[in-house]
């Protein structure tokens, strides 16, 4: 992956030897969405049995590879619906999520998921506080239950909760308790407590005592989610958990769509996400969550396709038949979107806001009719704190120009 290509346009520090000389970085990482689980424990959102599916088959349709469609033990609603995304015959291989529990795990056999996220907390205080267990009953849970899903020939992942508030002991204590029996272990950053810089120590040091691929699942607490989920590739993690739009507990999870272009663009590694669904996808779910996507959110928000302020303006009706990219990281298109940049109208606008909007109405006016314009532009915007809309501009305009309007 180039840092320069018809599409985009990021810093070329970020392939410099100097920089990529010491990372560890994978050709390929795997993408573990869980929208339909952790995405949905958000507070507030429900997703009907038919919106599972829709959403499920439109991930797949991205090309992720992982689709935790549910966790069965939640509802008859949950468990049904987990049924029918199995029963699609997706490309994504379809896992459920589990307790430590062998009664979760036959509710899993009986949707016919291939395999399955089994969680057990991995801090010794978590299991203490929060669960009331001893440590022996917690061990012995894990050990139990993964057995049992394995014997009846299921893919697990093991999903340690809160490992990275454990201590280094203690958690290679709960490795060592499950041995060689799951396939991958998923490193849950439960409170989105850590650093990048300790995501990537963390990550390094737990692969020298664990042979199994290690995910990384990284919550947004401290706004650091997707900058974790990179840490960890970096330090060994083959596979990030994300939610599309950042849904999720609290804070939410890391975004499927900043994920996959950092990822993508930023390290050169690859995934098998096609980067031309995101924005669709993040539509889809906005929709069905009820959740509205914040206007500056990276890659799928509204701004990231509109500009207001004056000399921005300036310079993209100067590149934008040129070289678009000169002003932009990334071209819309490359994620999906339908339209190009929009130019607002409103108390930070220029001259070139007008001018060019009096060409696309096909009117021209003399430059004093310009600066009248603008200054009512400005003056309107400020009392109605937002951009002019264009009937807006259009009334503002007859107004100002009177007879001389056609």
């Amino acid at each position: 992956m180039a840092w320069f290509a018809d599409k985009w346009f990021v810093s070329p520090y970020n392939y410099v030897e100097d920089v990529r000389k010491g990372l560890r970085l994978p050709e390929r990482v795997y993408v573990h969405d869980t929208t339909l689980r952790d995405g949905e424990q958000q507070p507030g959102i429900a997703f009907r049995r038919y919106e599972k599916l829709e959403i499920a088959m439109a991930l797949d349709e991205a090309g992720v590879d992982f689709i935790e469609a549910g966790m069965p033990a939640v509802s008859r609603e949950d468990f049904e619906a987990l049924k029918a995304v199995v029963r699609q015959g997706l490309k994504a291989k379809v896992l459920a999520f589990s307790r430590c529990l062998k009664e979760d795990v036959d509710l899993a056999l009986k949707t016919d998921a291939p395999g399955l996220v089994m969680e057990l907390p991995s801090s010794e205080h978590m299991i203490k506080y929060a669960y009331g267990w001893s440590t022996d009953k917690a061990l012995e849970r894990s050990r139990e239950a993964l057995e049992y899903a394995k014997q009846h020939g299921l893919y697990v992942k093991f999903f340690t909760i809160d490992s990275t508030r454990s201590s280094m002991e203690f958690f290679a204590r709960v490795v060592k308790n499950v041995g060689e029996k799951m396939d991958s272990m998923v490193l849950a950053d439960t409170f989105g407590v850590m650093s990048p810089y300790a995501m990537e120590y963390f990550v390094r040091s737990v692969k020298e005592f664990v042979s199994s691929p290690l995910e990384v699942h990284a919550h947004d607490d401290f706004g650091l989610a997707v900058a974790n989920s990179i840490a960890a590739v970096v330090g060994g993690a083959t596979a990030a958990h994300v939610t599309v739009n950042g849904i999720g507990e609290r804070s939410g999870n890391a975004a499927l769509e900043e994920t996959v272009l950092a990822l993508e663009l930023l390290l050169g590694v690859k995934t098998n996400v096609k980067l031309d669904r995101l924005y669709d996808l993040s539509k889809l779910v906005e929709r069905l969550s009820g959740v509205s996507t914040p206007p500056q959110k990276a890659v799928v928000g509204d701004n990231a396709v509109r500009v207001e302020s004056g000399i921005l303006v300036d310079w993209w009706y100067n590149v934008k038949d040129v070289r678009p990219v000169e002003m932009l990281p990334y071209l819309p298109s490359l994620v999906g979107r339908k339209t190009d940049m929009v130019v607002l109208l409103g108390k930070k606008s220029g001259r070139r806001n007008v001018v060019e909007k009096l060409k696309e109405m096909g009117i021209t006016v003399r430059d004093e009719d310009v600066a009248l314009i603008l200054a009512e532009v400005k003056s309107r915007s400020v009392e109605r704190k937002r951009a002019l809309t264009e009937e807006e501009f259009k009334e503002l305009v007859r107004e100002v120009l009177g007879s001389r309007y056609r």
